[in-house]
């Protein structure tokens, strides 16, 4: 056996342990991620957030190119956010938000195949659960391995809180606008009133922007946004609220 086998062969058991050390290292880190966002989720069942990595990374975003705007957001109890807007949203985003456990399968297997014939991520499918475990802890970026971890607050989300809970803590966290986040602040931005006096129309208005809100925060006067109003405010009546 040459010199240079033999360093070869010395040098694989070292490289393997480094391996394994690296290993042992990241298992552990994602570990203590999984542990704090679990330990942060059962502290949110009697503590409201203050703010989400949505509006971290959006008020960095802000002070960066627009220094003259700052992150609008008030916390509402759940019982001043008006019945029109939770109607609305249900209507829109997660007709079987109250039954299903955080997942809409099929919206799941229909966002997948249009990923693949789009040859990009352009779908999610996701339910509201998974869209505030998104806003709370995750990035913008569109990746399966975020949609994974989603996943998995999701359930976090699920098992640990009631529906209402989660659907107070999603009505005043989701993003309405350019640095617009939650119910009440997006009831005074667009209409000049409390979140508790929303009308059927306003609501079915704000139900829609939901998933592109800067886009139609400067296009307000979308037909595409006039059209599907009226078709969620039709929708309104035969939403069903967590109790």
């Amino acid at each position: 056996m040459t010199p240079v086998s033999i360093n070869r062969h010395r040098a694989r058991p070292g490289m393997i342990r480094w391996a394994f050390y690296v290993a042992c290292v990241l298992a552990v880190a994602w570990i203590a991620t999984q542990v704090f966002y679990f330990a942060q989720i059962a502290v949110w069942n009697f503590v409201n957030p203050q703010s989400t990595a949505f509006m971290r990374s959006d008020a960095w975003r802000l002070s960066q190119d627009r220094p003259d705007l700052s992150i609008q957001h008030t916390w509402v109890p759940y019982d001043q956010i008006s019945r029109n807007l939770k109607r609305a949203i249900i209507a829109s985003e997660d007709a079987n938000f109250v039954n299903n456990n955080g997942y809409e399968t099929d919206a799941i297997l229909q966002a997948w195949e249009k990923n693949k014939a789009r040859g990009k991520i352009v779908a999610g499918g996701s339910t509201i659960t998974q869209q505030l475990a998104r806003n709370l802890f995750l990035s913008r970026e569109k990746s399966y391995i975020r949609k994974g971890q989603e996943l998995i607050i999701t359930w976090m989300l699920e098992t640990l809180m009631d529906k209402e809970r989660i659907y107070e803590i999603y009505l005043n966290s989701v993003e309405w606008g350019n640095g617009v986040y939650g119910a009440d602040a997006a009831a005074h931005y667009y209409y000049r009133t409390s979140a508790s006096k929303l009308t059927a129309w306003q609501s079915a208005r704000l139900a829609v922007m939901l998933p592109r809100p800067k886009y139609f925060d400067e296009h307000r006067g979308s037909a595409y946004l006039a059209q599907r109003a009226g078709v969620i405010a039709r929708r309104m009546g035969a939403a069903e609220l967590p109790q």
